[in-house]
């Protein structure tokens, strides 16, 4: 897969603080999709405003895009966005069997978290802010108490630069916002679920306030985590998995 995608814009920068306050500070001048690459962060943040860890060697972008539906189907492109990701990645290694998507919006490697997701909506755009283990990856003392080994890609027996995984990954996600705006959320969720992990099996779903614990069931047609526990199917609009 070669080129760059049509009608997509991009930006790279040496430094930034974070790629998603850079799309923040640009929203009002943007007119096309963007995607914004900083080969260096130096105040990046994940979900609920954990830190994430983006040194140079990894892959640290946002892709900020005009947001025309509503918040609920905006967020659907956090399945876009992981599945986008898991074609790039498999394009990149010819590893299929090595790769799995974990619900939200978390790609594992052999088991390993190796690239994370975070949309925000910013003014009338939506942010994708997208971050990869390239080369470097958080050390367990770093992470959250529960939470998965952090492993990269070089794992995969691959070592790519930054602005070479972004060329790929923008193909691949351009291909698919295509689908999901011409067929909605149906095909993209039945190719999500192809590569889900641990579909099928008793996870743990946990937020700031409880915890649900059942079989994997099913993602329904609004992005909700089904799972089946013994007061029947619970749906899990928001929450963090623990396996």
């Amino acid at each position: 897969m070669n080129g760059w995608p049509t009608g997509y814009d991009r930006r790279v920068y040496d430094t930034l603080d974070s790629t998603l306050a850079e799309a923040a500070r640009l929203q009002p001048t943007l007119t096309a999709p963007v995607w914004i690459l900083a080969l260096e962060q130096t105040a990046a943040r994940g979900r609920r405003g954990r830190s994430w860890s983006t040194p140079r060697g990894n892959f640290a972008a946002t892709l900020m895009m005009p947001r025309r539906e509503t918040p609920g189907v905006a967020a659907l492109r956090s399945f876009v966005t992981s599945l986008a990701l898991y074609r790039a990645f498999v394009a990149t290694t010819g590893r299929a069997d090595a790769f799995a998507l974990k619900w939200p919006n978390d790609v594992l490697l052999k088991g390993g978290k190796v690239a994370g997701i975070l949309l925000e909506t910013v003014g009338e755009h939506l942010a994708i802010g997208i971050g990869v283990n390239l080369s470097h990856a958080p050390a367990a003392s770093a992470l959250e108490a529960g939470a998965l080994p952090a492993v990269t890609l070089r794992e995969a027996g691959v070592q790519i630069a930054p602005e070479d995984f972004l060329e790929v990954l923008a193909q691949e996600y351009a291909g698919l916002e295509e689908q999901f705006i011409t067929y909605g959320f149906a095909p993209i969720r039945s190719a999500w679920l192809a590569h889900a992990a641990r579909l099928g099996e008793v996870i743990t779903a946990r937020t700031m306030r409880d915890e649900t614990v059942g079989v994997f069931e099913d993602v329904d047609a609004t992005g909700n985590l089904i799972l089946r526990t013994s007061d029947g199917l619970v749906p899990i609009t928001a929450a963090d998995v623990f396996f």
